[in-house]
């Protein structure tokens, strides 16, 4: 396919892919299953070649001065690559949602009603940095039984490409059409422009990535949108909260991994523990090399009002001190981007309230933000945090990439 046309080249993409989809609603669980076990094996035997077109899109991401954490996202090593292959074999594991019976009843006319879920379609995906979405995608919308146009970032598109080819691999050794994965094989954002416009082939765009790509898709899109916003996440610690788990949760969820959306944040804390474990949090994130935007407590520095709802994706948390869980909820409702929130706490009712009262995507109680994951959920992997409230919400797995349809029987009965 050319890429000098872009308008032509998607529109081939499109076509293809819908081409493709109808053949998808139609296969086995068991080629699905074979597709996805496939393409593990096929990206574990082209390690080699994906290390070496990872090292093309780190060489362009430095020369591009992306950050360090920007840079962490990108890399592909053995390891990253073993957890990719691990990921698809658990999503070929799962069950197959295309056709499960939701609900089932008869009703006094003589029918007999099944809904069931159904594939989507055709979903475009575009998605910033992170090569491993490119596996991640394509296995869940090959499982839930629809196509997928995958448009990746610029600086990730040597690693993208080649894990679509071995995915490819999977999807020919099983039968199935290679253009069920397709990735949009161009840096040209004229693409981005243009899947956002394409009704007759796109069922559902799904952005992932920072503000400015999620609220581009959004103003722009005429086709439906799962938004996957900011990761603006929140640990609130309680006056009850366990002094020790309160440490560990709150420094593992802000430095395991800076750069994924479930990184904390912002740092809540309750006055009557400010001057004591507050302090001691606050401390031990400054010894671990973040910097810490702080009100109230001794920080790096002195936070800004800018400061609080921000992602970072860095070595860098916003911290305040708060009269009590009202006042922390208060300011999750304020700053928060409805992803991931944390409450430390061991006063139940404390919790309770807690999660009562926000309205995030996934809340949690004595739990590191860095667990707001498909994978870790039992979704095999997760083509994002939907943090909207229609169709899907949270982690989007398989199932929720699938529509439903109603099935109706009867023995031959007419409306009077």
């Amino acid at each position: 396919m050319t890429t000098d046309n872009i308008p032509a080249l998607m529109a081939e993409i499109g076509h293809r892919a819908k081409d493709a989809a109808t053949v998808l609603a139609m296969a086995t669980s068991d080629a699905k299953v074979k597709a996805l076990n496939f393409s593990a094996d096929a990206l574990i035997a082209n390690m080699d070649d994906l290390i070496a077109a990872n090292a093309k899109d780190l060489a362009f991401g430095r020369d591009k001065g992306l950050p360090d954490a920007m840079m962490d996202r990108l890399l592909l090593d053995a390891d990253r690559i073993t957890a990719m292959a691990n990921g698809l074999r658990a999503i070929a594991a799962q069950d197959d949602p295309v056709g499960e019976v939701i609900a089932e009843w008869n009703q006094p006319s003589g029918l007999n009603i099944q809904r069931v879920r159904t594939p989507l379609g055709v979903i475009g995906v575009i998605y910033e940095s992170r090569p491993n979405v490119t596996a991640d995608a394509g296995a869940l919308c090959l499982k839930s039984g629809n196509a997928v146009i995958l448009r990746g970032g610029s600086e990730s598109l040597h690693s993208a490409t080649a894990i679509r080819n071995a995915m490819a691999q999977g999807l020919r050794a099983a039968g199935l059409p290679e253009d069920a994965i397709q990735l949009v094989p161009t840096r040209d954002r004229a693409a981005v422009s243009e899947m956002l416009t394409m009704t007759d082939t796109i069922d559902v765009i799904v952005p992932r990535g920072g503000k400015g790509l999620v609220g581009l898709v959004q103003r722009e899109a005429r086709v439906p949108v799962f938004a996957h916003l900011e990761g603006i996440c929140h640990i609130y610690v309680d006056a009850s909260a366990d002094p020790q788990k309160a440490i560990d949760v709150v420094l593992n969820a802000k430095t395991r991994r800076t750069g994924i959306c479930g990184a904390a944040e912002c740092l809540l804390v309750h006055k009557d523990i400010a001057d004591g474990l507050g302090q001691a949090i606050v401390d031990a994130l400054k010894d671990q090399g973040v910097e810490v935007r702080a009100e109230g407590l001794d920080g790096s520095r002195v936070a800004d009002a800018d400061d609080f709802g921000k992602e970072y994706l860095d070595m860098i948390i916003a911290a305040k001190v708060v009269d009590n869980a009202q006042a922390a909820i208060a300011h999750i409702r304020q700053f928060g981007s409805g992803h991931t929130e944390s409450i430390i706490a061991e006063d139940e009712a404390v919790a309770q309230q807690f999660f009562a009262q926000l309205d995030s995507a996934i809340l949690m109680q004595n739990t590191s933000t860095q667990f707001a994951d498909g994978g870790e959920f039992g979704m095999g992997g997760e083509i994002g945090i939907a943090t909207g409230k229609l169709h899907a919400r949270g982690p989007v797995g398989a199932a929720q990439l699938t529509s439903i349809k109603y099935l109706v029987r009867s023995d031959g009965a007419v409306r009077a």
